[in-house]
């Protein structure tokens, strides 16, 4: 069993976000954190008995804000609440998402800044630990005031109400549900639904596990395109460390390193270099892959940055201070978290085109540096890897669609109370298609250029690229006639997303950047 992650009323790491929504890690609560979110909670509930309004305690929400409930409607308040926003649609959101922002959720409560009981944080802890994961559908959050209708699906399952997946995966009510697991329905108390829905949770788990992915990718965009400059004879002068000084860009400096240890000791690479050598300078696509990938790496850097400021966050509306004022705020805005989502969907399109380039130049025989037409074994008979640059190329063009900001456009609600909105679930939802999108394109170029170092035997490719292709050839045959190539692409796309590919270019070269 993975290690069990402690949520305190500090930040969670990048690493426990990924462990709890991935790996099934349980979270333990840390006591002293507990007896903070006890003591906020003496705030909230000397505040519900004036019988001076205070927004979200005694009061509606929204434009209702100004609208007093008595004291013996407020747990109907907090039940409508949780009932009336749980209003999302279409398909089900992935359960890692889900967990993810459940857990971030807790992190908030635990700050001791929400007001909720330490009841309502043990709730939530042991749906997390007994697996199950409530039914969160795709449309309905803004990215302002929260991922309302996300994270209301979920507090409504701690309510005992809605549709969940227990840890078999299996659709069923949540009530029977959480009796099964021994947990008893949460009954709201004053402030409690707005402390549950009133975050950015969804949005920056989403982003946390595309930070994680990417990190994966862009080291596997070095491998690939190494795997390309040395199947199509280029030249790995242009890497040079001299050379990526010139230009101080840390992400550059990065992915040219990586690109000279994995083409160091390069049979391929040696068998064209000196005097007689007549290539003058490669193709963008191959010389200014340092330049792309490393302003990808950039980016990541600036949203990773971005993600560790947020989860250090205590996002609420209204707050309890640390001096004890309960306070309206606007820190439940999804702009600084909806701008970086969109950052790195332009990055994942634009690393993912340049790989695409690099795949075509091995199927064109006017640039391929006499490789086989589409790398085929008997072309005419034979389409070769014809259609999986189709496939590559018609995935490039989706992640430039994907591309175009979600941040930059807004739709008023609440009957113009809400009148600018982040839309970074949005931005969130199309990050995770382009990073599965970017992981494919990749794929496609490994098993391209794989193909294009074999048929420069008897040249070897050097070490590290050497062993890229090995492990592909347990599951991806080497050249030959044509055959069911979609099990093959699926397969190099397995291989990638797991991290085999890296791991093993790291096998030789120790860990890239």
């Amino acid at each position: 069993m993975p290690t069990p992650v402690t949520v305190s009323a500090g930040p969670l790491s990048f690493a426990d976000v990924v462990a709890v929504a991935r790996t099934g890690a349980q979270v333990a609560l840390d006591p002293a954190a507990l007896d903070g979110v006890r003591a906020t909670r003496a705030v909230i509930e000397n505040l519900a008995e004036d019988p001076e309004p205070h927004y979200g305690i005694s009061t509606g929400f929204g434009a209702l804000a100004t609208t007093f409930i008595a004291p013996e409607r407020r747990a109907q308040l907090q039940t409508s609440l949780i009932r009336s926003h749980a209003a999302g649609s279409g398909p089900e959101v992935e359960r890692e998402v889900v967990r993810a922002l459940m857990l971030l959720r807790l992190s908030t409560l635990m700050t001791g800044r929400t007001g909720v009981r330490a009841e309502t944080v043990e709730t939530y802890a042991a749906i997390l630990n007994a697996g199950i994961t409530p039914v969160v559908r795709e449309y309905g959050s803004l990215g302002c005031s929260g991922d309302l209708a996300p994270l209301a699906h979920c507090a409504l399952v701690a309510m005992g109400e809605g549709e969940v997946r227990d840890a078999g995966g299996r659709l069923t009510d949540a009530g029977p549900a959480l009796a099964a697991a021994g947990i008893r329905p949460l009954e709201l108390r004053d402030k409690e639904g707005l402390a549950l829905i009133n975050g950015t949770d969804g949005m920056l788990g989403m982003l946390v596990l595309a930070l994680h992915d990417l990190g994966r990718l862009l080291a596997t965009a070095d491998i690939a395109a190494a795997m390309s400059v040395e199947g199509l004879l280029g030249t790995d002068a242009v890497f040079a460390a001299d050379l990526a000084g010139l230009r101080p860009q840390l992400g550059q400096a990065a992915s040219a390193a990586n690109l000279r240890r994995l083409l160091d000791g390069s049979p391929i690479v040696a068998s064209h270099k000196g005097p007689e050598c007549t290539r003058v300078q490669d193709a963008y696509s191959m010389r200014c892959a340092p330049q792309v990938h490393g302003a990808a790496r950039d980016t990541v850097a600036h949203a990773a940055l971005i993600a560790e400021r947020e989860l250090a966050a205590a996002v609420d509306n209204p707050v309890v201070t640390v001096d004890g004022r309960v306070e309206s705020n606007g820190n439940f805005h999804g702009a600084p978290v909806a701008y970086v989502l969109d950052f790195l969907a332009i990055a994942a399109a634009d690393v993912a085109s340049m790989s695409e380039r690099r795949t075509d130049r091995f199927l064109d025989v006017a640039r391929n540096q006499g490789l086989p037409p589409f790398l085929a074994h008997e072309a005419g008979v034979d389409s070769g890897l014809m259609i999986a640059q189709y496939t590559a190329a018609g995935i490039v063009s989706e992640l430039k669609r994907l591309a175009v900001p979600a941040s930059v456009d807004s739709i008023p609600s609440s009957a113009m109370q809400e009148d600018h909105v982040s839309m970074g679930w949005a931005a969130a939802r199309k990050l995770r298609r382009a990073v599965d999108g970017l992981g494919r394109v990749l794929a496609i170029e490994v098993m391209t250029a794989a193909r294009g170092l074999d048929l420069r035997a008897p040249l070897m490719p050097g070490p590290a690229t050497g062993a890229v292709v090995q492990v592909l050839r347990q599951r991806v045959a080497g050249p030959g006639h044509d055959r069911f190539l979609s099990a093959e692409i699926e397969a190099a796309a397995e291989l990638v997303a797991s991290g085999a590919v890296m791991d093993a270019a790291a096998s030789v070269t120790g860990p890239l950047s």
